[in-house]
């Protein structure tokens, strides 16, 4: 198949750009009442185009001379178009059209999705308007600031690099925690928000249980303790995180060496199902009394987070010495102890050594079910330090119930 000349795709890119993004301001067109808007469809395809032109005929000098022009144009425009103030979306969004036309020498898909986004930001303006003016409240607002501080600032800033007795903590592991507490905290909430309480919270800890189970298992008696009408979609929801647990445990072994799946198989399903049942009786045993205004409540604790990922990193610290003290007599003691950190990790680590040869498939199962078990050793820690009694008693029992259907396949065989 002959392939098109670069020029060719960046033109249609380009042209394919300026017609989206000019086909949404068009219908806006027909839709206002009171219609002043500078460009339409043929302005957009246009601009785009020259956008393309100007880059490949003049480079960057040329561009450059070009938006000026535009500008002072679109700010006649602007000023003539109304005694009211008509808003500058248009008219930005036009500049960005003759960049993104330009853009598309250079990555011509990137260009493309960046102009998907434009055309959905500038569809759905009253959806989002309506959204942040009435939906968002000031409590939502500034929690979801310190989450993106949380998440964009200072974890890129925080070391990567372990430290402390033999090299136990990794600072940006930790940090890592925190911020995955949180977003597991204001996922909660987003669910309650959306379908309330008795199937929102148990929804978002099955998603969250794909981060991470022990974080869910935090986040979630935190908000037991500070909400306690939610105490049982919230046990549902720490439940679901660790049935979630096995489904990636079963994706991770498979992936790397399909062979361990059959010996694992029983006790993971047996796991998996006995904690959706658990999960199904805290969900439906019955109705969920709404909490009196929650709209102003805060969408998660960060104290919470930063003393629950403090207390991961010392169990770490603590596994890391007891490793050192016992020495390395096999893969069971380096998997289960790993266990207390990361149980994917743990288990993989196993599984390597059997697509290397090393060891055979049946050989990993005992130390990935000891993994699994110390693990949720961790998540009855988290349980009783986050949630109170009311919470942990629960969320231990159904622990305890699951990891009961996970080793009874192996003791029986």
């Amino acid at each position: 198949m002959t392939e098109l000349p670069p020029d060719v795709i960046a033109l249609g890119a380009a042209l394919g750009i300026g017609l989206l993004v000019g086909i949404e301001r068009e219908r806006k067109k027909l839709r206002s009442a009171d219609a002043h808007e500078p460009a339409g469809l043929r302005t957009f395809a246009i601009t785009a185009v020259l956008g393309w032109a100007s880059l490949a005929l003049g480079g960057v000098p040329l561009l450059a001379a070009v938006a000026v022009g535009l500008s002072a144009l679109l700010a006649i425009a602007y000023y003539r178009a109304s005694t009211q103030d008509p808003g500058l979306t248009t008219e930005v969004a036009l500049l960005l059209v003759l960049l993104l036309g330009a853009f598309c020498h250079r990555s011509p898909a990137m260009a493309v999705a960046v102009g998907v986004v434009l055309a959905l930001l500038l569809a759905y303006r009253e959806g989002l308007h309506h959204f942040v003016r009435a939906q968002l409240t000031e409590t939502e607002v500034r929690d979801g600031l310190v989450l993106a501080s949380a998440a964009l600032v200072i974890l890129p800033l925080v070391p990567d690099a372990y430290i402390g007795p033999y090299e136990a903590i990794n600072l940006r592991t930790v940090w890592m925690l925190c911020v995955l507490m949180m977003s597991i905290g204001a996922l909660g909430h987003l669910a309650i928000r959306l379908a309330g309480p008795r199937f929102g919270l148990p929804l978002a800890g099955f998603i969250s249980g794909f981060a991470s189970s022990t974080a869910t298992v935090a986040s979630m008696g935190e908000r037991s303790r500070r909400e306690p009408a939610t105490l049982k979609p919230a046990v549902a929801a720490a439940t679901l995180s660790s049935a979630t647990t096995m489904l990636l445990m079963a994706v991770v072994l498979a992936a790397i060496d399909i062979r361990i799946l059959p010996a694992l198989a029983l006790p993971l399903l047996g796991a998996f199902l006995t904690a959706c049942a658990y999960a199904a009786h805290f969900s439906l045993s019955d109705h969920v009394r709404a909490e009196p205004d929650p709209l102003n409540r805060h969408i998660f604790d960060w104290r919470m987070a930063v003393g629950a990922a403090l207390v991961i990193a010392l169990v770490q610290l603590f596994s890391a010495l007891f490793f050192h003290w016992m020495g390395n007599p096999g893969v069971l003691l380096s998997t289960a102890m790993s266990g207390f950190a990361d149980v994917h990790a743990a288990a993989a680590s196993g599984a390597v050594l059997v697509a290397a040869g090393k060891v055979a498939p049946d050989a990993v199962v005992l130390p990935v079910l000891a993994a699994i078990t110390t693990n949720t050793v961790s998540k009855c820690v988290m349980a009783a330090i986050t949630g109170g009694w009311a919470y942990a008693s629960r969320v231990i029992a159904g622990l305890a119930l699951i990891i009961a259907a996970l080793w009874l396949p192996w003791l029986v065989g």
